[in-house]
């Protein structure tokens, strides 16, 4: 929360001591962390290096935000984390902008600075008529909640006008949808293939009583790193400065492209950008496909279409046959090769993390992994050991699915592979795309192992009729939960707007616990269902 404000240099006593008071340590560990809080609210360190650059970095900030409208006429608001490698990034300080003051004339001795918990530690002198008396950001208890929930080391308020009309388009909408467009890479953890979903919450009179809306939109969007306020702006935060003005840049790009889309008569939200479907005389920006009422109009009641993958819109023999085989065949290779790099390292650092849950599970197949410093290939050696008897257990998990989508980018970039899938899934995905039903793919394979199948298959590039992709990291495909968390993610009203198509039953019967409408695919290779399973069955898409 937004505590009282000291006048002038002074701290608020309360604060400054309730933050300085320690309890008796139990550990030196405590001790310690007490130690760095008490040596970063000292004077002198109020007054220190990174504590001035941070405040002259913001006062530069505000000016360059002024030149791009976003915190024009006062508005708008910037605050950012003093980085201090000796302090964790939970105890380091916290620089924030006034409020009610022409941002691009700002000083760095204008900023007030806060400790962790949002005391204030500094404020700004008064300044002669006509200033205004100095008050700290009204921003300031939703700027906290972006620290608290999200650990983020900067956060930006924008009034931007891309951010304010974009929220106008559709003034019901509690979600603002964007896919297919360069600039999404840009947003943490999304891809040019992702669909962006930003939560859209109603603006109030004062900017304090957004506080609960805000921490409620975070709490419901975790993978959210803005939430938009209608009418109004934008907040966006990041893990420093530098990341979240990337992502705010990207963010406003996205809302006037889709501002000029929306002129134009063309959706943003699908992945070609075809003209806005029309029903019945009104646009939708999300079209559903299905029924007709009694005055012979459109109104259909499927909006999105979830398609599992082997034996639904692949063959199971090709993932067994073919890609399964191509990565244990070729783990060894591609680990010598990639070993140095980065995201090589990346997935070894998952493989350690798995193979010793279950060297403790006493799984079977599961060998001790070295240490780096016994040798690149004792490393790997053990590695290609461990990932084999995954492969040959066929199991689920996020590292071996991870290290072999890496490893089919290289046969499918290479010509080594070609995706394969059923001859009515082409005309199905083409003809869906065109009613403006949302497609998306549910598969155990990694999200790049997606993307690589459908851009490279036998009839060419199908991810443009695509909207979007998930893999395990949203759950188990046999639990309720993650249909759950499907459902809140590609934005329908109820579960049943969207239909689940799978070939296996305990997959069906998660997902019709969540209320997604379910039909079980029948294809050449799949497994028996149990006698009497109750779900409608199909030979082939056309069937849909």
């Amino acid at each position: 929360m937004c505590l009282p404000q000291a006048s002038g240099n002074q701290f608020p006593r309360g604060c400054f001591l309730s933050l300085l008071s320690l309890s008796k340590p139990t550990t030196m560990a405590a001790a310690a962390l007490n130690g760095l809080k008490m040596a970063a609210t000292s004077q002198a360190y109020l007054e220190s290096m990174p504590v001035n650059d941070t405040r002259k970095l913001l006062s530069d900030l505000c000016r360059h935000f002024y030149g791009l409208g976003w915190v024009s006429g006062t508005g708008g608001s910037i605050t950012i984390k003093v980085h201090d490698e000796s302090i964790p990034k939970p105890q380091q300080l916290i620089v924030m902008s006034p409020s009610g003051v022409q941002k691009e004339r700002m000083v760095p001795e204008d900023m007030y600075v806060l400790s962790p918990s949002g005391c204030f530690l500094s404020s700004p002198s008064p300044k002669p008529y006509p200033n205004k008396p100095p008050k700290c950001s009204d921003c300031a208890p939703l700027f906290m909640k972006a620290y608290l929930m999200r650990n983020a080391g900067a956060v930006i308020h924008s009034h931007g006008m891309e951010s304010c009309i974009v929220t106008m388009i559709d003034p019901l909408s509690k979600e603002f949808r964007i896919t297919h467009m360069e600039m999404i890479k840009g947003i943490q953890g999304h891809g040019y293939y992702d669909e962006l979903v930003v939560p859209i919450i109603e603006n109030t009179a004062h900017e304090r009583e957004l506080t609960d809306a805000l921490a409620e939109a975070i709490e419901a969007y975790p993978k959210t790193t803005a939430v938009l306020v209608r009418n109004h702006g934008i907040y966006i935060w990041g893990d420093s400065w530098i990341h979240a003005k990337t992502q705010a840049e990207c963010y406003h790009y996205l809302f006037d492209a889709a501002i000029k889309l929306y002129q134009l008569g063309l959706d943003w939200s699908t992945p070609d950008h075809g003209p806005i479907k029309k029903y019945g005389g009104k646009t939708n920006m999300s079209v559903k496909a299905g029924t007709v009422n009694s005055n012979h109009e459109t109104e259909p009641s499927r909006r999105c279409i979830v398609l599992d993958i082997e034996g639904t819109t692949t063959p199971i023999s090709f993932v067994t046959d073919v890609l399964f085989p191509f990565a244990r065949n070729n783990v060894s290779r591609h680990l010598a090769a990639t070993y140095e790099t980065d995201e090589t390292q990346d997935d070894i650092k998952l493989l350690r993390t798995q193979v010793q849950s279950d060297l403790e599970q006493g799984i079977v197949g599961a060998v001790p992994i070295p240490p780096d410093d016994a040798g690149k290939e004792e490393v790997i050696a053990a590695l290609v050991a461990n990932v084999e008897a995954m492969i040959k257990a066929d199991r689920k998990i996020t590292a071996l699915k991870q290290l072999q989508g890496h490893i089919w980018r290289t046969g499918f970039q290479n010509n080594e592979l070609e995706g394969v899938v059923f001859e009515d899934v082409p005309e199905a995905l083409q003809k869906w795309h065109a009613s403006g039903i949302k497609v998306y793919i549910y598969s155990s394979g990694s999200r790049l192992a997606q993307r690589l199948l459908f851009g490279y298959t036998n009839y060419g590039d199908l991810r443009k009729y695509l909207c979007g992709f998930f893999d395990t990291t949203v759950g188990n495909k046999r639990e309720t939960k993650s249909y759950v968390e499907i459902t809140e993610s590609v934005g329908v009203d109820k579960p049943s707007e969207i239909l689940f198509v799978t070939d296996v039953y305990q997959e069906a019967v998660a997902a019709k616990a969540a209320g997604l409408e379910v039909i079980i695919s029948i294809r050449p290779g799949n497994g028996p269902l149990p006698d009497n399973h109750g779900f409608k069955t199909i030979t082939s898409f056309s069937d849909i």
